[in-house]
């Protein structure tokens, strides 16, 4: 076996080893967004759909860890009672 087989062997390894990881962490992230958003609908960068209660508007958004919405503001009445909804699957969607 030759240096350049060798190292064509090396490289095409080291690349189905670098998809097998990208594979593995894009399952999990799908996975792990699944989770946390439930049935909401998401867009297609993963963002969940929601109608914005403090103002009434269409919103694509992330949820945080806790299923919150990063525009979410503790002690507002409106994004307390949205992240309610959300963990009670019950949150209007677009």
């Amino acid at each position: 076996m030759t240096d350049s087989d060798r190292l064509a062997r090396f490289v095409r390894t080291k690349l189905q080893d670098m998809g097998q990881q990208y594979e593995r962490a894009r399952r999990e992230f799908h996975t792990a967004r699944s989770e946390v958003a439930g049935d909401i609908p998401v867009d297609e960068l993963g963002r969940a759909r929601l109608v914005c209660r403090r103002y009434a508007e269409k919103r694509a958004v992330r949820l945080d860890g806790e299923g919150r919405p990063v525009c979410f503001e503790a002690n507002h009445p409106d994004c307390e009672s949205c992240v309610e909804d959300i963990q009670d699957g019950r949150i209007e969607t677009w």
